[in-house]
């Protein structure tokens, strides 16, 4: 066939767009499908950066892709993750971009124990390989906590048996963070439950926690479900507050049990574990009391028995100083003739001594000392004359150094910085002293405007009666003389102006510039 001829008629075959065919066939699987149930294994999972969840379900021979937007992945109940075995429920729907049908799931559950196990299984050794159970990372609970916050539900059976158990064995203060403790909020709660606590600074509104308890009662591993969460074993093994997890019964372990600091088989035994009877240490306090003071008793006794021994032991004070006694008769009887005859002997040195001073001695001892004299003599002319010539030396070489121009170019920029520093000074005085003036005008216009003249202006009258103002009729009449002053002047009622004081100005200070 020719490239220009007519193409063959299409007989009764209609023609779509691709778009038409497209949307054809996804009302057809909208239409047949709608809301389905379907139970796979997950296989790749995606996590979008817009915040889109994609992920595949597959058996042993088929794939079905899955979507779900970024505002239904906070409803999931589970986040899929591969290898899970799961029931999913969505709506069957299409992408024509890319000629493929898919899921949008909008729930997402568990299918049966075994797979919730097998995932659980998978948590625990991916946490345990980053080392969050380490025994070495584990905090010593504290012996008599001040304040305990207790995160679970404010209203279940779990925060009364705690608060009466507490109060049995010893009150203290309890703070109450309440969570969902089952459902998709749950895990969520819990973790911003324990970093909210651990938040929470000691002189804050609230008092810090010095111990944490995670309580909930016993249910199925469905219930409890949320204490398996990363995100819960995460916040607890950040925590720098000992916290306690009483999660279900003895026979319930979920991850947040080797991620605390203390496990309690019960939400009663946590209570327990947080503090002890106050009675029984009261107990052992008057135990101890009555042990210290019978050892004080004991040891004040074998001490009196001590001494009591040494002192049989020892002489009498008598027989103690009579060896001193004798001592001391004996030598000073003795004392007497060695007094005597140490002056006998000072005298004999002394005689002796006089013997050795002839005139003849001490008129060498001063010759000696003339000719010692006169040597020196010679000597001191010649060394002073060295240290003068030395101090002249020093002075010259000072005098070279002091040059009259360096002096004059120091004296002249001396007198420079002295000019600009005065100049300085006279603006700012004379710029205090305009704005001294100015606020000084300012409040004497504020004195007339608030004065009573000012008053006047506006029609009043002062009425003075004997000098004094008159406020009244009766001191009206009573007064001798009256005078009334208006805004222009003086004048006394008969109408005749009255006299006025003219005020004498003060006399002017001048300017202090």
């Amino acid at each position: 066939m020719d490239l220009i001829d007519e193409p063959e008629a299409a007989g009764n075959t209609p023609e779509f767009t691709v778009s038409e065919l497209s949307g054809a066939v996804k009302r057809t699987i909208e239409g047949e499908f709608g809301h389905v149930r379907v139970r796979a294994e997950v296989g790749r999972v995606t996590h979008a950066r817009s915040g889109h969840l994609y992920f595949d379900l597959k058996d042993d021979r088929n794939v079905l892709a899955c979507t779900t937007w970024k505002g239904q992945v906070a409803d999931l109940s589970v986040i899929p993750e591969e290898g899970m075995e799961v029931v999913v429920k969505g709506r069957m729907t299409t992408f024509g971009s890319q000629s493929k049908y898919q899921l949008n799931a909008t729930e997402v559950a568990v299918a049966g124990v075994g797979a919730l196990m097998a995932m659980l299984d998978k948590r625990k050794k991916a946490l345990e390989a980053e080392g969050l159970f380490g025994a070495e990372r584990k905090q010593a609970l504290p012996f008599l906590p001040d304040v305990i916050g207790v995160i679970t539900s404010p209203t279940g059976a779990v925060i009364r048996d705690i608060l009466h158990r507490l109060r049995d064995r010893f009150p203290r203060k309890v703070i109450v963070w309440p969570v969902a403790v089952q459902g998709k909020d749950c895990a969520p709660q819990v973790a911003r439950a324990i970093d909210g606590f651990n938040a929470m600074t000691s002189g804050g509104a609230l008092p810090r926690p010095d111990l944490i308890i995670v309580a909930r009662g016993g249910g199925s591993i469905e219930d409890l479900w949320g204490f398996n969460e990363e995100i819960v074993a995460r916040a607890t093994a950040a925590s720098t507050i000992p916290l306690i997890s009483a999660v279900g019964h003895e026979t319930d372990t979920t991850l947040i049990d080797f991620v605390s600091d203390q496990r309690a088989p019960t939400p009663t035994a946590a209570a327990e574990m947080a503090v002890p009877v106050r009675l029984e240490l009261m107990v052992a306090v008057d135990q101890m009391g009555a042990r210290a003071s019978r050892a004080v008793t004991d040891g004040v006794t074998r001490r009196k028995q001590r001494v009591a021994d040494l002192a049989r032991v020892l002489p009498k004070p008598e027989q103690l100083t009579e060896d001193a006694k004798q001592r001391f008769d004996y030598l000073s009887e003795k004392l007497d003739a060695a007094l005597i005859g140490r002056v006998t002997e000072g005298r004999l040195r002394m005689g002796e001594a006089s013997g050795l001073l002839r005139p003849s001695v001490l008129v060498n001892r001063l010759a000696q000392g003339r000719e010692r004299m006169s040597g020196l003599d010679a000597r001191l002319g010649p060394a002073l004359g060295r240290k003068a010539a030395q101090a002249q030396r020093d002075l010259d070489g000072q005098a070279r150094r002091l040059r009259p121009d360096v002096l004059a170019v120091a004296q002249t920029r001396a007198a420079k910085d002295f000019a600009v520093m005065l100049r300085r000074m006279t603006t700012a005085s004379r710029t205090q002293t305009q704005k001294q003036r100015s606020r000084l005008e300012a409040l004497d216009r504020m004195r007339e405007t608030l004065g009573y003249r000012e008053t006047l202006k506006r029609g009043y009258a002062v009425v003075r009666g004997d000098g004094a103002v008159v406020t009244s009729a009766k001191a009206a009449k009573a007064a001798t003389t009256l005078d009334i002053e208006f805004a222009d002047g003086t004048m006394a009622p008969a109408g005749k102006p009255a006299k006025l004081k003219v005020k004498t100005p003060p006399p002017d200070q001048g300017s202090l510039f």
